[in-house]
């Protein structure tokens, strides 16, 4: 797992090629269909371009959503992700505009024998959540949006994954017996998400996030902590990630918000995002929360690639 993150920046060497013959510049609205970190890519995206018509589909099916007009992107790392398989269907039953990414798998055999077109992602044996850089490459690829491919594809030589792996390594020391909430603007929703997952999947431990200024509204008031509930607020702490560009209000709400939860004896870390452009921000702190999972992992003693309870579950459910 170390390597993949060692080596993350590489990925944005990628050229994604698109098989098939099909004019995807002529579409201004996208529906995505992925699971788990086949939608992570889109996630991102929704974040550095909020202007796009983007759905996000993580279900079975097609969304409610006006379907016309739109392009259906059916992403999946393996290519076996039943969700996505059954989006797949239901799109080339309707006969909507389709292009399929993945690896391999059954989604890939199903795009050739349907004539759909493809991008067919490096197998490099690295876990989906790994492969963020191959994936977000992908859709700018696939959603025809070549000047953001372009500035993406600059990250190769900006991205330094080795130089946060110590502050990440002190993260998982500072927190270790403890139980991560991450909050962020909801315009950084998804690197809030992010960090989740990679401390779900790769940490193998607990963790939750929420949004600002969504959760002044609500979840701070279960942390108002009494004597009577006082144990059940010990094993959290907060990471909150902080954005130069958020709006003022909002780093008002993280300043008074971090003083509300300190007083009442909550731990708090705050992180700033750095970076000179919106992307470099998501992805250098997206490093550091890897290093920030992995070494937790570590530090419990357990294995951070593999992900064996998903696995046991799929058997479950065939």
């Amino acid at each position: 797992m170390d390597q993949a993150i060692k080596d993350f920046a590489k990925q944005f060497s990628y050229q994604p090629q698109l098989e098939g013959d099909f004019d995807n510049s002529r579409f201004q609205k996208f529906i995505v269909c992925g699971m788990g970190g086949s939608h992570l890519a889109a996630n991102i995206l929704k974040t550095v371009e909020p202007q796009l018509d983007l759905v996000i589909h993580s279900d079975y099916g097609l969304p409610t959503a006006d379907l016309a007009g739109r392009l259906v992107i059916a992403m999946s790392y393996s290519g076996n992700t039943e969700e996505v398989i059954e989006s797949f269907n239901q799109a080339l039953e309707y006969q909507l505009p389709l292009i399929t990414i993945a690896v391999g798998g059954r989604l890939l055999e199903l795009a050739k024998a349907n004539g759909v077109p493809y991008i067919q992602l490096p197998n490099t044996g690295i876990q989906p959540r790994s492969a963020l850089g191959f994936m977000f490459l992908a859709l700018l690829k696939a959603m025809g949006q070549e000047d953001s491919l372009n500035q993406a594809s600059k990250l190769v030589h900006i991205l330094k994954p080795a130089d946060l792996e110590p502050a990440g390594r002190g993260l998982a020391e500072k927190f270790a017996g403890s139980v991560p909430i991450i909050y962020a603007s909801n315009r950084n929703w998804s690197v809030a998400y992010n960090w989740k997952i990679k401390l779900n999947e790769t940490g193998k431990i607990p963790a939750f996030y929420n949004v600002l200024p969504e959760m002044n509204h609500n979840e701070m008031i279960g942390f108002d902590v009494k004597d009577s509930s006082q144990e059940l607020s010990e094993k959290f702490y907060f990471v909150f990630l902080r954005d130069p560009d958020d709006h003022p209000q909002i780093k008002k709400r993280f300043k008074v918000l971090e003083s509300l939860y300190q007083n009442r004896g909550l731990r708090v870390e705050a992180i700033d995002l750095a970076g000179e452009t919106v992307l470099e921000k998501i992805f250098f702190s997206l490093l550091l929360a890897d290093w920030f999972a992995f070494y937790t992992a570590q530090n419990y003693g357990l294995e951070s690639e593999l992900v064996p309870m998903v696995e046991e579950f799929k058997k479950l459910i065939q």
